[in-house]
């Protein structure tokens, strides 16, 4: 196997765009949340409920996504890089899959439970997982510029 399967691409971006729009439209989420915190009734938002239905989306997704990465199975690591780099890539790979099922468990835990601690591991997940994706497009650069292998061809329809 030389490239990811194209139902593999298609989770890949749908994530990617998924992850995306829960960290740019998330202030409405944090504000209502405040708000019934602190007692405050609030109405339908319809960002709000994107950022839920977004979650749960996400969650859905990326066990789907875990299932067929290992019943399908992913292209060999490219030979240019080191032991390291590879365990890297599949600490990376692991983490994201993780923080995809943990992230929308804790939001919903925090939203429909008014749970102040799940909101505040949400809210350090969501740094972790920032660093994690740093980390992935770090590394796909890193093939292509330093070891000029192209990798993006294989996550690319």
């Amino acid at each position: 196997m030389t490239k990811y399967s194209k139902k593999q691409i298609t989770l890949h971006w749908t994530l990617a765009v998924l992850f995306a729009a829960q960290f740019i439209f998330h202030d409405a989420i944090e504000d209502a949340f405040d708000k019934v915190m602190d007692g405050i009734a609030v109405s339908f938002d319809p960002l709000v409920a994107g950022h839920v239905a977004g979650g749960i989306a996400i969650l859905l997704l990326t066990v789907y996504r875990f299932y067929v990465r290992k019943t399908i199975g992913v292209p060999d690591y490219p030979q240019q890089g080191s032991a390291q780099t590879e365990k890297l890539s599949e600490w990376v790979h692991m983490a994201t899959y993780a923080l995809g099922i943990l992230m929308p468990i804790s939001g919903m835990v925090a939203w429909f439970g008014v749970n102040h601690n799940a909101a505040e591991a949400h809210e350090v997940m969501k740094f972790a997982f920032l660093a994690v994706i740093a980390l992935h497009v770090a590394g796909a650069f890193s093939h292509l510029i330093l070891h000029k292998n192209n990798i993006f061809k294989r996550m690319w329809p």
